[in-house]
């Protein structure tokens, strides 16, 4: 969903507040517009700014509660994961304020699956961010990592941010640019 739509809080929940990443918690009673709903989570305009409210939060916002990606403790040794299934699930990663998933942003720098045979898989990320000082990086990072976790055969998942090299536009993949009208 990226349309916006305004509701009204029906309980208290927690969110994290954009872009400084600060947890707060927003009140039953208050208005808010939902102004995108991808990758499980939802950005919300309220009276004090952006928030990212957690799908296990939706019924706050009167919709559905999603699965959440919320890992994988019981991951099952021997079952084979492939490099495409991990960049896959990156892809429902969101920056909460750009309706285009992290790989697509060209936030990922890199992926790395190592999985002896017979054993379960550790995937190892990095990443950047549009910006060096953005306090959702580790948000940002957690639920890559949550995410990745939810795939079967993962047992370990490392997210790194890095700032080497710096994220331009030009990193944006033709897909990316053409969501967000560049090209």
């Amino acid at each position: 969903m990226q349309a916006t739509s305004d509701t009204i809080l029906t309980r208290d929940c927690e969110a994290i507040r954009i872009p400084s990443g600060e947890a707060v918690t927003l009140r039953a009673g208050m208005p808010v517009q939902i102004t995108q709903a991808l990758g499980g989570s939802y950005t919300v305009l309220m009276a004090e700014g952006l928030a990212r409210v957690a799908s296990k939060d939706a019924d706050a916002l009167g919709l559905e509660i999603g699965e959440s990606g919320s890992g994988n403790a019981s991951a099952e040794a021997g079952i084979p994961v492939e490099e495409k299934a991990v960049w896959e699930q990156l892809k429902t990663c969101y920056d909460p304020e750009i309706p285009v998933n992290i790989v697509d942003l060209g936030l990922v720098y890199d992926c790395a699956v190592v999985q002896p045979e017979g054993k379960t898989a550790q995937v190892t990320v990095k990443m950047t961010l549009t910006a060096p000082g953005c306090g959702m990086g580790p948000v940002i990072a957690q639920e890559a990592q949550q995410k990745i976790l939810s795939i079967p055969g993962v047992a370990d998942a490392n997210v790194e941010l890095v700032w080497d090299p710096p994220w331009n536009q030009g990193m944006i993949s033709e897909v990316g640019k053409m969501k967000l009208g560049l090209i």
